[in-house]
């Protein structure tokens, strides 16, 4: 019998809780929803407003993955949905509003995706986002170098920058902005990340041209796009074991550039509590108009 369990008065089904989704480290789906219910002050604002796309792993990282866009079958009238235009016609797509939106959504064992806009002012990027994707050899090492670049880059033009690990094998820059149009967001981001590559061309490369990639980071300018998405700050990631898209200080992301090590960057669901605990949200200021800069004309 499927458990239900009660949230902010809405009664949730939550199934399979026992169901090892990583089976390298026993992690299951329990511990999953355990996880996003502790985080979810963090991870709530950075979700609120935005249409989320969900990248479902039923079976675990090791089965199935899809991308869903579009508001699933079954899902509860009390949870909010934006209309969303697209290439290929009009669509409706989920709001992660509150708790118990967050719990329903990952009971379908999900990474959860977000535009660079929010539902009230679509594509009207109102933060930046670099994403340092390193080919090997290069690793998240190389990627902090270009981070720091990209940091003092945009210091340059007054913009406050915020780094996150991927959860994958990378890094992410975001920079809060007044809300801009996505396509000079995109023609900004796009224009820093060749001058990257101009300035470290041992190290950058701007075009997602893969024969370029090995031992180098590609600076992925793609996602200010305003039909792309982002990996969200908290987002488990469907990865061998659950890493977390991991909010880190820049001095932490130094520290790996100066050691050379790049495994002080990889964090796991289990040691978020104690980060939020010591540093609470690094990513806070992306949600404090204060903080948010006026894209260059």
């Amino acid at each position: 019998m499927t458990p239900i369990t009660e949230v902010e008065g809405r009664r949730l089904p939550l199934s399979n809780l026992e169901k090892v989704l990583y089976p390298a480290s026993g992690f299951t789906k329990g511990e999953l929803l355990h996880y996003y219910a502790t985080t979810a002050q963090a991870l709530l604002p950075h979700l609120r407003d935005r249409p989320i796309s969900f990248l479902r792993f039923p079976d675990g990282p090791d089965g199935q993955h899809f991308f869903a866009k579009n508001v699933p079958p079954g899902t509860p009238a009390w949870v909010k949905t934006a209309e969303v235009s697209r290439s290929d016609g009009v669509s409706r797509q989920v709001l992660v509003q509150d708790l118990a939106t967050l719990m329903w959504a990952a009971n379908l064992v999900t990474e959860f995706h977000t535009p660079q806009w929010r539902a009230d002012a679509p594509a009207r990027a109102d933060r930046l986002v670099f994403d340092l994707d390193p080919g090997a050899p290069a690793d998240i090492v190389q990627c902090c170098e270009v981070a720091l670049w990209l940091r003092e880059r945009l210091s340059a033009d007054g913009l406050h920058s915020y780094a996150k690990t991927s959860g994958s094998k990378g890094l992410h820059l975001l920079v809060p902005l007044v809300p801009a149009p996505s396509e000079r967001a995109s023609a900004y981001a796009k224009a820093l990340a060749q001058e990257a590559e101009a300035a470290l061309p041992h190290l950058v490369v701007h075009r997602m041209t893969r024969s370029l990639r090995p031992g180098k980071v590609f600076v992925d300018h793609s996602q200010n796009s305003a039909a792309k998405t982002t990996a969200a700050p908290y987002t488990l990631r469907a990865r061998a074991e659950p890493t977390v898209s991991t909010p880190v200080t820049w001095d932490e992301v130094e520290a790996c550039q100066d050691r050379g090590d790049g495994r002080d960057l990889v964090f796991l669901a289990g040691d978020i509590p104690a980060r939020l605990d010591r540093y609470g949200d690094l990513l806070g200021p992306l949600t404090e108009p204060g903080r948010a800069g006026e894209l260059p004309s």
